[in-house]
């Protein structure tokens, strides 16, 4: 599959002119929920129990010029951005797991994490 456009912003942008468009982007998803394990000792095994919240990962990877990777870097350091999600076609706050660029060749990885407001 041939990959998608991806768009960040700062956590103060406000208009359309705030984004970053990252194109031909491969974007990963991973939702995994919260779950409670209690073992019950001498019981019968363990009790889960599904707290309902949603973790959703996304892992972003592509080539970005050095000028972009400045400002998304500044992003990194400085608060909380926003992504446009491609599939759910919505804007989502996401905190940096982390965030690696090879200088020589502009290829990069981010991992980002929702945070769910």
């Amino acid at each position: 599959m041939a990959g998608m456009d991806f768009f960040i912003r700062p956590a103060t942008g406000t208009g359309s002119a705030d984004w970053i468009r990252i194109p031909n982007a491969d974007i990963e998803v991973r939702i995994t929920r919260r779950l409670t394990r209690t073992i019950i000792r001498g019981g019968e095994g363990d009790n889960l129990h599904d707290e309902g919240a949603e973790s959703t990962i996304y892992t972003v990877r592509g080539i970005l010029s050095v000028d972009d990777y400045k400002k998304i870097l500044s992003m990194f350091r400085t608060g909380q951005p926003f992504i446009h999600d491609p599939f759910e076609e919505r804007d989502v706050k996401v905190i940096f797991a982390s965030l690696e660029y090879e200088g020589s060749t502009e290829k990069f990885v981010f991992e980002l994490i929702e945070d769910v407001i």
